[in-house]
């Protein structure tokens, strides 16, 4: 069978299971589990790799991380993994859906939380679920193997625990064999079934950032005889908003604090109060300073109110990466499935992902999939279609994704896969 015969058949048997995507994903919406603890999520996909009769089925990596080994038929020597993330958000259901979450972990360290897929992981799990079931129907004509990972904590498991996909590294989920690719994507807000790419980082770097500031606890009507560590938290945080006057103003960087926590009453000044937040740099190298800055800002803050403050930073994450002869490499392919005039370039952006610790490792891509009811200005930027669900952005309670998307994200695990274990999605440099 030649390359274009190929590239029909893995399109047509995307077609045939297109519908089973869809309901995987109606089930993985209304069933969001949170990081770490993926239990259910990990059951669906280990039970439906093992009945398509895969070479090896792995479970239980890194907490509940499943690795799919697919070996063809056909003579190579590639390796090519393709990942999904599994994990929830502590974000409740607002999309609207018939098929919502309702779902609320009491037990999650911090909760009662409710719990949706608000950044549109069940659709990427279902995706690659679809993509293993077609590639799995060609399995004798892939020159290579396919690893099928789907991973969980993406979003970042508790601190007190390990997890994603670090830790799936760190497990020898990638040792043998190991990959000569790694790909993923990424639902977005962007019009229906186009593919956004960046060359350089599609992605910035972060680490969670935890602050406490310590006082001295007393009754609150002898403020005098303790110490309280609510004028410094006020005073860092006020700071933290002058910490970009302190880098390169062409360089993005941001220091967000999505969460404080005290313990205490009405009536008493507490001893400790502890900042949650998140550190993003556009640009790697400009996350030690922005630590540096951080941490002077909480000590000397606290100093100046008569506490003291300690810094922590947890959960690194590298910026994705794209290079570009990977880009250079993929992009006949991501036309190919979505029409040439559906590959657009994308501007840079500060979330995160750690599917960067693969592609970091192995080289590789990782693209945006649009799901949304938009089209793209003058400019090049998604606007709201009339008269549609407009433009809703990932980590929000209204955040939907268009079902009819889904098969692309299908197509387009299968296609790079195919091309790249046959060898034209390769850079010119390994080649």
């Amino acid at each position: 069978m030649d390359t274009e015969a190929i590239h029909e058949e893995l399109d047509k048997r995307a077609a045939e299971v297109a519908d089973q995507v869809v309901a995987w994903r109606h089930h993985l919406h209304q069933h969001p589990e949170l990081s770490n603890r993926e239990v259910n999520t990990a059951r669906l996909v280990a039970d439906h790799l093992r009945a398509l009769a895969l070479d090896e089925v792995r479970t239980g990596i890194a907490g509940h991380g499943v690795v799919g080994v697919l070996r063809g038929g056909a003579p190579g020597e590639r390796v090519v993994a393709l990942r999904a993330d599994m994990d929830a958000l502590p974000v409740r259901d607002a999309c609207g859906a018939d098929f919502a979450s309702e779902v609320v972990d009491a037990d999650y360290p911090g909760g009662p939380f409710p719990v949706s897929h608000a950044c549109g992981h069940d659709c990427h799990t279902a995706a690659l679920l679809g993509a293993a079931t077609v590639l799995a129907g060609v399995r004798d004509r892939l020159p290579g193997t396919v690893l099928f990972v789907f991973q969980p904590a993406e979003e970042g498991p508790p601190v007190t625990e390990q997890g994603g996909a670090r830790a799936m590294v760190e497990a020898g989920a990638f040792d043998d064999p190991v990959p000569t690719m790694a790909f993923g994507l990424h639902v977005t807000p962007h019009p229906k079934g186009y593919v956004g790419y960046r060359v350089g980082n599609q992605y910035g770097a972060s680490t969670l950032v935890r602050i406490v500031v310590t006082g001295k606890q007393t009754h609150g009507s002898t403020p005098w005889e303790g110490v309280d560590p609510m004028p410094a938290v006020g005073a860092v945080l006020t700071g933290i908003g002058q910490l970009y006057r302190q880098v390169s103003a062409f360089d993005p960087v941001t220091v967000s604090i999505g969460h404080v926590e005290d313990v205490g009453r009405f009536n008493i000044v507490g001893q400790t109060v502890t900042l949650w937040g998140t550190v993003r740099c556009a640009v790697e190298s400009d996350m030690v300073r922005v630590q540096q800055r951080l941490t002077t800002l909480a000590e000397h803050s606290a100093a100046a109110f008569g506490a003291t403050a300690t810094v922590e930073y947890l959960q690194p994450v590298p910026p994705v990466h794209n290079s570009g002869p990977w880009v250079e490499a993929g992009l006949p392919t991501f036309r190919r499935v979505v029409g040439p005039e559906r590959v657009v370039e994308t501007g840079a952006t500060l979330g995160y992902d750690d599917v960067s610790e693969l592609v970091g490792r192995f080289g590789g891509l990782y693209v945006m999939l649009g799901v949304q009811d938009a089209t793209l200005d003058a400019s090049g930027r998604p606007v709201p279609v009339p008269g549609g669900r407009g433009l809703v952005t990932n980590h929000n309670p209204h955040f939907y994704a268009d079902d009819g998307t889904l098969v692309t994200g299908v197509r387009l695990h299968a296609h790079v896969a195919y091309d790249h274990l046959a060898g034209t999605l390769v850079p010119s440099d390994a080649a």
